[in-house]
């Protein structure tokens, strides 16, 4: 049997204040190969914290605590500093949300994708000037050498996406996780964006950790969804069967869901049972 890419147990992340401790992710645990993962569930339920968990890269004033966590047998809470940031970027990537902005604006796009491959690699600048240009054209950003040189302000929020996307995937990561990269997106670019992800993925038989709150999006997207509900994961299932789910929470995310066809009406709101909170 295959051992697996990541493992989580028990996870949790907490911060102090002045009301008391406040735990934002509450003991989740799952496994993951080489496969598209997708985390799913409003705003709060501790998507986010449970992603940048997996590379420690936690906001200030946060207190991680885990059973396990472990990326390829690597132990991920006994790393060093030296040796979390030798698996971050080379074997370890993350698109943070709205990535257009997480660019350098002083510098070139074109010199932030080799500049993250320089800081993996021995290659000269000529080779990490190649290897930019040839990830400019693998998430199909036309006339590569132009865009090379254009600053992060001269392009658009759907080349942003995808340059962010480059930059993140020249080292070679085995595993990305990706959080709302195309929530800012506009249909067309969002599924050619996907398209990327999909085929890069598939390509370099990489992880992918998919955060999103579009249900529908991860149901024909990723093979297996986590769903979160108040820092806990309340259902895990294959993604295709994510319309057939037994979580009331889940379901009731489903319902909420607009249809172009069936009775008019106002939308469901969903029902919140505070049991969700505790149980298993």
């Amino acid at each position: 049997m295959t051992a697996p890419l990541l493992e989580v147990a028990d996870l949790r992340v907490s911060f102090s204040s002045e009301r008391g401790v406040l735990e934002a992710v509450r003991g989740i645990s799952f496994a993951m190969g080489r496969e598209k993962l997708g985390i799913v569930g409003e705003s709060g339920s501790g998507k986010t914290l449970t992603g940048r968990s997996i590379l420690r890269l936690l906001p200030p004033g946060a207190e991680l605590r885990a059973e396990r966590l472990a990326f390829d047998g690597v132990d991920l809470l006994a790393a060093s500093s030296a040796r979390l940031r030798e698996l971050r970027g080379r074997r370890l990537a993350m698109v943070m949300q709205d990535p257009k902005f997480s660019l350098n604006p002083v510098m070139t796009v074109g010199d932030q994708i080799a500049e993250a491959y320089l800081a993996h690699s021995r290659a000269s600048r000529a080779e990490a000037r190649e290897k930019a240009l040839a990830m400019l054209e693998a998430v199909r950003i036309r006339d590569p050498r132009r865009v090379y040189a254009f600053y992060p302000h001269e392009v658009s929020g759907g080349m942003g996406q995808r340059i962010m996307i480059a930059m993140m995937l020249a080292p070679g990561p085995d595993l990305l996780v990706a959080d709302e990269p195309t929530s800012a997106l506009d249909v067309t670019v969002q599924m050619q964006v996907l398209a990327i992800l999909d085929d890069l993925v598939s390509e370099r038989g990489m992880g992918l950790v998919f955060i999103s709150h579009d249900l529908t999006l991860v149901a024909s997207f990723c093979d297996r969804v986590l769903v979160m509900y108040g820092g806990r994961v309340v259902e895990t299932l294959e993604a295709r069967e994510l319309g057939r789910a037994r979580h009331p929470y889940t379901r009731g995310l489903m319902a909420c869901l607009p249809q172009l066809s069936g009775a008019e009406g106002d939308l469901p709101v969903l029902s919140r049972d505070p049991a969700w909170l505790e149980a298993p």
